[in-house]
């Protein structure tokens, strides 16, 4: 089996309540998608998420940060920001979140699949080293970077690509004096959270190794896959990854209700070739994706469907 996919019912539990745009029914909407093509389901190797530790999650994470997530739901506090909603079982869906990206870590390291999806809720990329926002809780992906540089010898240095409608301004922050960690950020600009502009470049050690690439509302779609085609091209220029992670948005399609982009499904098909061309160029292959933004309920299960079907 080429990939697999990352799943666990706490992510249905994460309840943001009536209105709010993450919602349960995306999830429901990806899985559904994916069922409802037999070939693509079966060829998948199906793996139950488990929960990440808290060592795991102070890796990219102060312990006020955690305590802060945890303490929310004990006490029920519902909102840590305007946007950012906890209900009784949004601490363990978040350890099992950041713990569906480790899970999906193994399942390649090992050898059981070339790459892997996790259509994880809540999403990850705007919780910064300090603080939850932005409907993230913990920063799945910085947290499965940091797991396979920790667990696996032979991942030394990792790729992160998001192509999320929003800056990934969590991920960019845990790692911007970073140099084993490149983070590039496809994103519309300006609009929330008002960063990553193309002069965030990283800083100390890491200074160079962020690449932000600022995206007009609007943009043609052809202008911006090209955009990205280069910038990919540039990447590997300078860094040569042993994994590459992708924050897989898809918010910035032409239907969001979130975003001003205009990338279709087929755009998603091509960038994700693109992303697992210069994977098999350089690190075996190695990818896992998970799924950050999305809003649209009647278009984001099949623009889910065509991305996993790419990466297989």
């Amino acid at each position: 089996m080429t990939t697999a996919i990352i799943h666990h019912p706490i992510y249905l539990q994460h309840d943001t309540g009536p209105g709010h745009p993450e919602t349960s029914s995306r999830y429901k909407a990806v899985i559904e998608s994916l069922q409802n093509d037999a070939d693509l389901w079966e060829g998948l190797l199906k793996i139950e998420a488990e929960s990440a530790s808290r060592n795991a999650i102070e890796k990219c994470h102060t312990a006020q940060h955690f305590e802060t997530v945890e303490n929310a739901v004990k006490e029920n506090i519902g909102y840590l920001d305007a946007d950012t909603i906890v209900s009784p079982h949004s601490f363990d869906a978040a350890l099992y979140a950041a713990g569906g990206a480790c899970r999906a870590i193994d399942a390649v390291m090992k050898g059981d699949v070339n790459n892997a999806f996790v259509p994880v809720r809540p999403p990850g990329h705007h919780a910064t080293h300090t603080r939850p926002m932005g409907f993230c809780l913990f920063n799945n992906v910085a947290v499965a970077a940091r797991y396979a540089q920790e667990k696996y010898e032979e991942i030394e240095r990792v790729a992160i690509v998001d192509w999320d409608v929003h800056h990934g301004n969590g991920t960019q922050d845990i790692f911007y004096e970073d140099s084993s960690v490149f983070f590039f950020s496809m994103h519309q600009y300006p609009w929330y959270p008002s960063t990553g502009s193309s002069g965030e470049t990283g800083s100390d050690q890491g200074r160079g190794f962020t690449k932000n690439l600022p995206v007009r509302a609007s943009t043609k779609a052809s202008e911006q896959r090209s955009m990205f085609d280069a910038a990919l091209e540039d990447m590997n220029k300078n860094f040569r990854p042993d994994l590459i992670i992708i924050s897989a948005g898809f918010d910035a399609h032409l239907t969001d209700p979130l975003g001003q982009l205009l990338l279709e499904d087929t755009d998603y098909i091509e960038m994700t070739k693109a992303v697992r061309q210069w994977a098999d160029e350089v690190c075996g292959g190695r990818i896992i994706s998970c799924m950050e933004g999305g809003y649209n309920l009647q278009t984001l299960g099949e623009t889910v469907r065509r991305h996993v079907e790419a990466l297989s």
